[in-house]
């Protein structure tokens, strides 16, 4: 028999335990069902008469122990992983458990002692519909919760009878995480102790028709890279170096400043590289060239690369494809730091109906409209938002906050505009329903899009926001106090039409279609306007931009700087998509992206294709150098037509001034001949006039007919030589 050492304290034993009394029949089914409301009601520690009743639900344990002070009290198994015993204790200490398996023995935090994470003023907001910063609130927030580090995970869903966190740490079953409901908000929350960064997830939805399924967050901020759907717990560790681009960028309104952009799909544009790598060489690039902005077709999550980022699903998360979150802010920092804005392509009419995704997500509708008719998009095959739904519009209105304050994105151009205000958009008679005044507008996307702007414009100075809107929908850029959708700019696809048609025309053909270049004043100065020559005009059997010329390869490319000479000197901003800078023949392909090949010195036409780049930059240098090109684009004062009726010699020529008064002469010569002594009439105060840019210049590959002498006017006009296919 052995003694004990007298110098020992005595050994600690565990409190006598007392079987728990049972759970309910229906809540025991609920709760291992994923159906239950409120398992924090019966799970964790509670007081009852005799003690405290602790009870866990650990699926596959051998056995469970509580331990309070370090001392363990086993128990009892109920069966299907439930765990529970009272212990003979005055009030509900702080306590761990000790959880044993076939293979190791855990100690671990018990989630279900843990108040909820999420306080009543975010829960009120949401129920609102008007918390801004929405990703605070919602999704997998990484925190430090009554002393204890973990991950919060919150979710919106309504209609569920039950949600359960699943995760590679439960091997993709949800029963051991039953959440709880916060009430009348539809948000279901769970703090999960030792849960940290990196950890993929999904929530175990149970519908209201007892059908069970995994969703992916639709607030996550981190996804895995596609074919896998999991979302991932993240939390930025970025450390802004912007500071001084982000205190001027708003120093000039959009719409008087210089705003030049450079369209590019960065999965393409140097296939094969992450966020990192293209942050050492596209701002330089795009700087070199003189470009404005970068705009960046979509880097929301989408699982199809196909869909060029229009058929998003991961809102929140950027694409993983390239690369995390902060790999992301790396390179919005790197064009900020060169100089450059960035606009991101945003897209909130529609998202795809991936089962694991927003579509029907609770076993319901719910991002998208209930009737099927409003919820189908007929071009896409995907839903529509519901945006009459206050937590709808929540959610996108704090989308674009999220992306423009958590990634220093300066601006939004946002996608499919048209097809958002109209209900009867590409849908025949009987398959929509007017709103409440008999119309076809769509009242409640108006008001998200009046929200949008107005939210995005108060919360970030410098912002600008950008509507693709292809109809004469009144008051795209008017301000929303007045009446109007509140956007900064708007893209001009009635020029971008017309001028394409044209300048595909024969010379000898093109003054049956003179007017086609001139209508758009007309309409200049109704809206805040960007020209775009996008990726939609270079695919899908579109043809590139060089491509789309008439004449022998000469003519094609005198025709392709002629048109961007008139391009930049057009009243409204410009925007021109990666590849026509330096006229490559072929679509794109976002396989393959830019045909960087034919620049290669090897290239026996290289030196054809680095002419359309040098001029590209000098374009955009002298359109910077030169306030009458952009401070007036806007006001009617800023524009004045010398030539506008010269069909039959197919010349364009007006000028555009400056806020001082100072004029620029533009001049295009769309015919193949050389015009000698062209008389125009200019301001008298001008005592003469110097070639700036000529289109035709040797180094861009021209013919070299210029105007290499002042111009000095005689009886208020200026005699030039215009040369063919060219702009002046």
């Amino acid at each position: 028999m052995a003694l004990r050492d007298p110098e020992l304290p005595e050994p600690i034993s565990p409190p006598a335990a007392a079987p728990a009394p049972p759970l309910d029949p229906a809540d025991r089914e609920r709760l291992l069902g994923g159906a239950h409301h409120d398992p924090h009601a019966l799970l964790g520690a509670h007081r009852v008469p005799g003690g405290v009743l602790f009870r866990t639900l650990r699926p596959f344990a051998r056995a469970v122990s509580v331990l309070v002070d370090g001392v363990p009290a086993p128990l009892a198994s109920e069966g299907d992983g439930l765990f529970s015993a009272v212990l003979p204790l005055e009030s509900v200490p702080a306590y761990t458990l000790r959880v044993a398996y076939e293979d190791a023995a855990y100690e671990v935090e018990d989630p279900y002692r843990f108040l909820p994470a999420l306080g009543e003023f975010d829960l009120h907001l949401v129920r609102e519909g008007r918390h801004e910063q929405l990703w605070r609130a919602l999704g997998a927030e990484p925190m430090t919760h009554q002393g204890v580090a973990g991950t919060r995970f919150t979710v919106w869903a309504p209609n569920a009878r039950g949600v359960r966190v699943a995760g590679e740490f439960t091997y993709w079953d949800g029963t051991q995480y039953p959440m709880r409901s916060l009430g009348s908000s539809g948000v279901w929350e769970l703090f999960l102790p030792g849960i940290g960064e990196g950890t993929r997830y999904k929530y175990e939805i149970t519908s209201r028709h007892g059908a069970r399924f995994l969703k992916a967050d639709p607030m996550a901020r981190q996804a895995e890279v596609p074919p896998d759907t999991a979302s991932i717990v993240t939390a930025s560790r970025y450390e802004w170096q912007d500071a001084a681009w982000m205190a001027h960028r708003g120093d000039v309104p959009v719409h008087e400043a210089p705003f030049s952009v450079y369209e590019v799909h960065l999965p393409s544009w140097r296939p094969g590289s992450s966020y990192r790598e293209l942050a050492e060489e596209l701002p330089a690039y795009v700087r070199d060239l003189g470009f404005t902005h970068v705009e960046l077709m979509p880097v929301a999550h989408h699982p199809f690369s196909g869909s060029w980022g229009y058929q998003v699903t991961g809102f929140y998360a950027p694409a993983a494809r390239l690369g995390g979150p902060d790999d992301l802010r790396y390179f919005v920092d790197a064009c900020h730091r060169a100089g450059l804005g960035v606009i991101m392509d945003w897209v909130p009419a529609h998202f795809p109906k991936d089962d694991w995704a927003l579509a029907r997500f609770d076993g319901e509708p719910l991002y998208e409209p209930g009737d099927e008719r409003r919820a189908e998009h007929p071009d896409w095959g995907t839903y529509e938002f519901d945006y009459g739904r206050t937590e709808v519009r929540n959610f996108l209105v704090a989308n674009a906050v999220y992306w423009c304050e958590e990634f220093h994105i300066d601006g939004l151009r946002v996608d499919a505009v048209a097809s958002m205000l109209y209900l009867d958009y590409s849908r025949d008679s009987g398959d929509w329903s007017p709103n409440v005044f008999g119309g076809n507008e769509d009242l409640a996307a108006k008001a998200f899009l009046q929200e949008m702007n107005a939210t995005l414009y108060r919360r970030v100075p410098g912002v600008v926001t950008i509507a693709e809107e292809s109809t004469a929908w009144d008051g795209v850029t008017r301000p929303t106090d007045c009446g109007g959708l509140g956007f900064g700019l708007k893209w001009n696809m009635g020029w971008m039409h017309d001028s394409l048609q044209y300048i595909s025309k024969e010379p000898v053909h093109r003054k049956y279609h003179h007017n086609e270049m001139t209508f758009s004043m007309v309409y200049a100065y109704s809206e805040n306007y960007v020209l775009p020559i996008s990726h939609d005009e270079v695919v899908h059997g579109k043809q590139a931009l060089v491509s789309k010329m008439p004449g022998d390869w000469w003519q094609r490319r005198a025709n392709h700087r002629a048109y961007l000479g008139f391009m930049w000197s057009h009243p409204g901003k410009q925007l021109l998509f990666m590849g026509q800078e330096f006229a490559q023949g072929g679509e794109w392909s976002e396989q393959h992206g830019p045909e960087w090949w034919l620049l290669d010195p090897g290239n026996c036409a290289a030196g054809d294709h680095e002419g359309v780049r040098a001029l590209v930059r000098d374009l955009n240098t002298r359109y910077r150098r030169t306030p009458a090109l952009w401070q007036r684009d806007t006001v009617p004062d800023g524009f004045r037509w010398v030539a506008g009726d010269a069909a039959d010699d197919n010349v364009f020529a007006f000028l555009r001034y400056d806020a001082e008064g100072g004029p620029l002469l533009a001049v295009s010569n769309f015919s193949p001949v050389v015009r000698h002594d062209y008389r125009l009439a200019v301001p008298g105060e001008v005592p003469a006039w110097h070639e700036v840019l000529n289109t035709d210049a040797a180094r861009y590959g021209g013919g070299d007919v210029t105007n290499p002498d002042p111009v000095k006017p005689q009886d208020g006009a200026v005699r030039l030589t215009l040369p063919p296919l060219a702009t002046v």
